[in-house]
This record gives structure tokens, sequence and C-alpha cells, in this order.
């Protein structure tokens, strides 16, 4: 089969780094891809978002099947305009990937198929927001939401109800572009966080190893949130694995097709699980990043069949995969100053230094006129190591990040140390 990846992060190099291990990987493209992806196959000069640009290179290349990475082309109708060509493509319609570029949709459709979520409103305006806060109690603080996609960053957590209503504002004055032009104000909820990934064919779901993310840009969870500092797989806070996809994505998925929706592609649920209890905090429409980075190196098996018949349709052979059983640690490598400003252009040093057993999957990285591997972009690497135990992958892990430099690099030193202390 020839594949072509939509995307150029981490996630994406991840993708092709298993899907070129499968017997019927024909040839992989990446577009726009990156350093990594450019190892493994070609890298197409396309936006991710130029749609006509990927149908026409998806027929020029004879493309057997596209594997969508990222949410904004799958919101903008990528699946449903390679449909028209007759491409298969591993990825929701637009219809279907409604459960993460609206916040609101993914609340509407969680109480019709009574699936835990947090309490909320949306609101339209900032004065009808700034009224409902002034409603709450001090110790009430909410969480605060752009109903449309902001890059993984759209969301505020308020340390006071004046950081609240300052974050109404800065949502209704274009913060985070289009995304905030309506507002999901909600319940704040406790407890640990885990992302929760299956692969979806209408009703037939295949789970995939839970795992557990990182946000927030410094030690503790303090700073600002992120797309993602790291990963590790599986927690051991959950509980029965099966229990999370039979009470979350099979109803949400039923729910969907009562509504004449049929979902196909990758279903992500982030939780929040306290004492017990699991709440859904959003829909993802597509792996996640870098959730996927830590995942997928715990999968023995051919992963292509099952996204091929997945983008079908098709009843998705369940034992052309399985888990290995052991735990992984994915630890991201980011420029000086994100998720603010940074710089790009800086040479990477380090990368042959790595173990053999260490996957470094390349983000914001490409290669200059020179053939060296330079940073663009704000999380340039993700180092993900697999071992027996969780202990072992993070020592393994961070061993291997510290081989890695670049001018203004920086990590977070705590993935994985919740389970470990």
């Amino acid at each position: 089969m020839r594949v072509l990846i939509v995307g150029g992060g981490g996630r994406e190099h991840a993708l092709a780094w298993k899907l070129t291990q499968s017997p019927s990987c024909e040839a992989i493209y990446a577009a726009p891809g990156n350093a990594g992806t450019a190892d493994l196959g070609e890298n197409l000069q396309i936006h991710d978002s130029d749609i006509d640009g990927i149908c026409e290179a998806a027929e020029e290349r004879r493309i057997d099947l596209v594997v969508v990475g990222p949410e904004a082309p799958l919101a903008a109708g990528l699946v449903d305009a390679l449909a028209v060509r007759d491409i298969p493509a591993f990825g929701p319609s637009q219809a279907a990937a409604q459960i993460e570029s609206s916040k609101w949709f993914a609340k509407s459709i969680m109480q019709a198929a009574g699936v835990g979520h947090a309490g909320g409103e949306l609101f339209e305006t900032a004065q009808a927001a700034h009224k409902w806060l002034e409603i709450l109690g001090p110790d009430d603080l909410p969480v605060l939401k752009a109903d449309g996609l902001a890059a993984g960053k759209g969301v505020i957590v308020p340390d006071d109800i004046d950081d609240a209503h300052a974050a109404i504002d800065q949502m209704f004055a274009g913060a985070f572009g289009s995304a905030g032009e309506r507002v999901v104000i909600e319940d704040r909820l406790s407890g640990m966080e885990a992302s929760a990934m299956a692969i979806v064919s209408g009703a037939d779901i295949l789970p995939l190893p839970l795992s557990c993310d990182y946000k927030r840009i410094m030690d503790n969870d303090q700073g600002p949130n992120t797309g993602g500092m790291g990963v590790y797989a599986p927690p051991g806070f959950v509980g029965n694995p099966d229990q999370v996809f039979s009470s979350i994505h099979q109803p949400v998925v039923g729910q969907m097709a009562a509504d004449g929706i049929e979902f196909r592609g990758l279903l992500y649920a982030g939780l929040m699980i306290d004492d017990g209890t699991m709440n859904v905090l959003e829909f993802n429409a597509r792996f996640g990043d870098p959730e996927t980075q830590a995942v997928l190196p715990l999968l023995d098996g051919d992963l292509l069949p099952v996204l091929a018949a997945s983008a079908r349709g098709e009843v998705m052979p369940h034992n052309a995969i399985s888990h290995s059983g052991r735990a992984s640690v994915s630890v991201a490598i980011v420029s000086g100053g994100y998720p603010g400003h940074y710089d790009t252009g800086k040479p990477i040093h380090g990368l042959d230094a790595v173990d053999d057993s260490v996957d470094v999957f390349h983000a914001g990285t490409a290669i200059d006129d020179d053939g060296r591997t330079i940073t663009a972009g704000g999380r340039v690497l993700a180092v993900t190591a697999v071992a027996d135990t969780l202990a072992e992958a993070r020592g393994i892990a961070y061993d291997n990040v510290k081989r890695i430099t670049f001018d203004g690099s920086f990590h977070r030193a705590d993935i994985a140390l919740r389970e470990l202390t």
C-alpha cells in the first residue's frame, strides 16, 4: 500500500515509523512531514490545511490510504474531499470531527449518551459570560474553554475569580482566534488525568493502551498549558481499561450513529478520574500528540490493515495488533520560550548518541541547506523508551534525553514520577 500521512509533528513521525514496519507498506509520504519522516519516506511540500493540494497529491501518487494526523484538516473536511475522489482516508468526516471541533457539540453527545462529564454552559458574548461568573461563589472556580479548535491551548484554569474574568476578556478578544468566538464555562473537576484512545470503524471499536499526558510547561504542573510535555503508558490509577471503553467510547459512538453520524478513525477521550469515578474532559477526533509517541511503541503487529479497514468502514482485524504488556515513557524536548515566543533554526546535537533501543520522534525539526537537523517548532523532539517496568523506561528515557542538546533546549524532569513516588 502507498500511504500518505498528513501532518508534520511527532505524532506523524510515530505513525510513519509504525506503518513502515508493515510488510504491505510499499511507500510512505508525509505532507509536510519533518526531518524524521524524511528518513522514512518522501516529504511533500504541502501544508496540512491545503485540502486541494493534499487531494491532488494523493491522486498523482496513487495513494491507497491517507492517514490524517492533525485536527484542523479533519474539521475542514479533508476526509470528505478525499471520499469524493474515492481515496480511502483514516479519520472522521467533517460532521463526525465535531466531537473535537466543538466542545459544546461533544457535551451534547455525552449528555444524550449518558456519559459522565463536567457540567457547563455555552456563551456567545463576553457580557453573558461575565454575568455567569458573578453568580459563582469564590470557591466555585470554573474551567474556561474555547468552543473551537485552539491547537491544544484553548483551555484556561484560572487561579481566582479575577483571573477568570480576565480570561473571558482574553478569549472573546481573539486570543484563540475564531476558536474563542464561543466559550464554554465548565465545572472544575479534580483527580488524575488519563488518555484513552480507540480505533473506531462504525460500531467496531479497538482499544489502545491507556496513557497519561503532562500538559503544563513546568514540573509539578506549573505554568501555562502546552501541546504536551511528555507522557507515560499505561497509568496505574485507572483501574479496568475495558470499563473505560465500554462506558465511554461505545455509547458515544452509538449516540453519534443514532444521530446519523458514523464515526471512523481515532476517538480519543481525555479523562478525569477521582476515586474510581470517570468523567470526560474532552474528546479528540485523531491520535493524541504526544500520546501516540508513547502508545505506538507498545503495540506489536501490523497497524496498517487496521487503519485501512477503519477507513473503509469495515470490521477491523483486531488480532493484527496486540499490546506488548510493557511500559513506556516519552519526554518532550522543547524550544526555550515555548509555549510563548521561541527561536528556530538551532542545530540539534547528539541524535547519533541515543541508544538503538530508544525511539526519537521528530516534531518541530527540519533539514537545513548544510544537511543539519535543526529546530523548526516549539515542541522539537520526543524521546521514548520502552521497558518491562515504568521505572526502567523512565530511567532509560531521561538518560537519553540528556544526550540531545540545542541552544535553549528545555524539558520537564518529572514525567511518570507520580507513579513511582
